[in-house]
């Protein structure tokens, strides 16, 4: 039986009928099409789902779309704005923090989600926020020397 729940996703309102078995990457890529949030091991433990509910970074494989009830989601597709990609998507671009880029939609928002809570990082505490997210391609140096850049110009968009 499908229960409608009201959130906020990337700023836009919607209104959606979920069975209450469906998580939240569900609802994002398939009701929602917002694809740019990747379903790596639908266990919590890779990080390639990740996105920012409620100001904090969660696994969105791990949230049940019911729970999303009055919560306000962003996903990748809000870093990008008017065609122009964030300052945080640019870094990761300049300092090579990407080449398959299958986790780098997660890794942005964990980032993102560091970075609206404290602009101006630790390397330590950068580490910390992207622990949960798995890279086999790149590996994290690039991917840590990104996000200070970032935190050091003070981009907050």
């Amino acid at each position: 039986m499908k229960q409608t729940i009201h959130l906020k996703v990337n700023g836009e309102a919607y209104t959606v009928a979920v069975e209450p078995d469906k998580t939240l990457l569900w609802l994002l890529r398939e009701e929602l099409n917002l694809t740019g949030t990747k379903e790596g091991c639908g266990a919590g433990e890779c990080g390639a789902c990740t996105v920012i509910f409620n100001g904090k970074a969660v696994n969105s494989c791990l949230v049940l779309a019911v729970e999303a009830e009055g919560a306000e989601v962003y996903t990748i597709e809000s870093e990008a704005r008017d065609g122009r990609l964030s300052e945080l998507q640019q870094a990761f671009i300049e300092h090579n923090a990407l080449q398959c880029g299958f986790c780098t939609p997660g890794m942005i928002m964990a980032a993102r989600a560091l970075l609206n809570q404290n602009p101006n990082p630790t390397e330590e505490e950068i580490k910390e926020a992207i622990e949960g997210n798995l890279c086999r391609c790149t590996g994290y140096v690039p991917i840590v020397e990104a996000i200070k850049a970032v935190a050091a110009k003070g981009a907050t968009e």
